[in-house]
């Protein structure tokens, strides 16, 4: 496979794109082990500010499925 030439990649970037401060690579080695990218709805997310309060939230409501279903058996 050819490696695409620069004049073709100018041609799909707009002119508002600015990369010149951007850092190749910068989350390679997190990608690498691993993402698992979620988008919330702005309706959900204006409770959420950040990953750690949407990752307690969701343990906090396994420990909840995982009870129920030990009750139910």
């Amino acid at each position: 496979m050819k490696k695409p030439s620069i004049k073709n990649a100018d041609k799909d970037l707009q002119p508002e794109y600015d990369f010149s401060a951007g850092v190749r690579g910068k989350y390679f080695r997190r990608y690498q082990r691993g993402a698992n990218v979620v988008v919330l709805e702005p309706d959900v997310a204006r409770f959420f500010p950040n990953a750690e309060t949407v990752n307690d939230s969701l343990r906090a409501l396994a420990g909840i499925i995982r009870r129920q279903k030990a009750v139910a058996k």
